[in-house]
């Protein structure tokens, strides 16, 4: 089916053709979208599609903005066709937007991210986009997600499933690269990793299997990142999930798979020789990661790499669903949120105190030595069973709103885990707003 989207970038390739002749060549930065040291007719053309999805190789994206709004759009073709015919003498801004640059260091990338989205349950589904529920993400989506106040999103990716010999399937490639379009094009960040996957990496960080899934680990990569080498380093490449390791040796192992994931993607060339990547600490888990993860990677250049953990602490508030024999669920949680009449349910540890010295050991491991870390999930899931449930939400929302702020204050960036409880999947519409504003208000938005 044609899309009107993909007709209304036709339409105006027809139109820039009928002008090709009409104009001199402009020798100019801003505008010159294929890099070829001119703006011509050619530079409207690629710039219509990127628009459409079409991915042309070269693109520079920061010299394609030419409104400087963050994204690329049918409106930077329309103004660069207009230059080269004559009918405007410049563009609404004279020098590329910092949003898209290309070589920035880890943290300069951290400095720019505000607070993250991941679109949870969707490509990393075993084993199709729609294997658990949610509708394919649209471009739509994306710029719903920003509108919300995100400029990052974090995308969990299944590949094993989708590949035959360790050949990634082209179709999928092709589909992972049109949903990363969808955010480089809205002006966002990117993580993109590979995800549980069948667990074929995060539950065998072993050295039993350590040779089998390093070299997976380096099929992968070299194919993800060569179909990505182009793009600019507002995309990131996350090695792993949630690493299952418990003691040194598992540690060992797991860098080993992170070297072999720095290693693969360098290789690649092109922009992949300076992008930001990012290591997961073993399980994800800050503790684990404080008194185990005291190396990381050897890479090529300096200042590049990112360590990745997660935070549900404490989980009888966060994840939680049923009572267990050691512990029951928490439904209300922080200094002025707990019930006088539900008491058996009052977070009885992980509160704000616990908040701050996980966070402060992230911060003094690394944050405070140069090296940025990114809270890769977060959320706290809302009950419906309280029986006070007005108290519960306000709780929840304190934790997100406190979480949030403690993370930004210890330079942190941290993205929020959903799965389509939030903004709606099918429509676009945010059915938790609640929720938003809290996270906006924990960031100080």
């Amino acid at each position: 089916m044609v899309t009107g989207k993909f007709f209304n970038g036709c339409l105006l390739g027809l139109i820039i053709l009928t002008l090709y002749l009409a104009a001199p060549l402009h020798a100019q930065t801003m505008g010159d979208a294929n890099n070829s040291g001119v703006i011509d007719i050619v530079d409207a053309l690629v710039i219509a599609q990127q628009y459409v999805g079409l991915h042309p190789n070269p693109f520079n994206s920061e010299a394609a903005d030419v409104n400087c709004n963050g994204t690329i759009d049918i409106v930077d073709a329309l103004l660069v066709a207009q230059y080269y015919v004559g009918l405007i003498s410049g563009f609404p801004c004279t020098s590329p937007t910092p949003v898209s640059g290309v070589g920035r260091t880890a943290g300069e990338i951290a400095s720019q991210m505000k607070i993250g989205w991941n679109i949870g349950n969707t490509l990393e589904a075993i084993c199709g986009e729609n294997a658990w529920g949610n509708p394919n993400i649209t471009a739509s989506f994306i710029n719903t997600v920003k509108s919300a106040g995100f400029n990052a999103i974090r995308l969990p990716v299944a590949w094993d499933c989708h590949s035959s010999n360790q050949i990634i399937d082209a179709a999928w490639l092709s589909r992972v690269r049109q949903v990363v379009d969808y955010c480089m094009n809205a002006g966002m960040f990117v993580v993109m990793n590979i995800h549980w996957d069948n667990g074929w990496l995060e539950n065998n960080v072993t050295t039993s299997a350590q040779a089998a899934v390093n070299e997976k680990q380096h099929a992968y990569w070299t194919q993800i990142a060569n179909t990505f080498k182009s793009y600019d380093d507002r995309l990131l490449f996350a090695s792993a999930n949630e690493p299952n390791v418990d003691d040194a040796t598992g540690m060992s192992v797991l860098l080993s798979y992170h070297q072999t994931f720095v290693n693969a993607v360098r290789a690649t060339g092109g922009n992949n020789s300076s992008r930001v990547l990012v290591i997961q600490g073993p399980s994800t888990d800050i503790e684990k990661s404080n008194n185990l993860m005291n190396t990381l990677p050897t890479d090529q250049i300096a200042d590049r790499l990112i360590v990745e953990v997660h935070y549900y602490t404490p989980y009888q508030f966060c994840l939680m669903t049923e009572d267990a024999d050691w512990g029951k669920m928490f439904y209300y949680w922080g200094n002025g949120y707990h019930s006088t009449t539900e008491t058996s349910r009052n977070a009885t540890w992980g509160e704000e105190n616990d908040v701050e010295r996980y966070f402060g050991y992230m911060k003094s491991k690394f944050v405070d030595k140069g090296i940025p870390v990114i809270i890769g999930e977060f959320l706290a899931i809302q009950r419906t069973n309280p029986a006070d449930l007005a108290l519960h939400l306000n709780s929840r929302d304190y934790y997100h709103r406190y979480v949030v702020n403690s993370a930004k204050n210890k330079g942190m960036i941290i993205f929020f885990w959903d799965t389509g409880g939030v903004i709606n999947r099918n429509t676009g519409a945010i059915i938790d707003q609640r929720t938003i504003n809290a996270l906006q208000q924990g960031i100080g938005g």
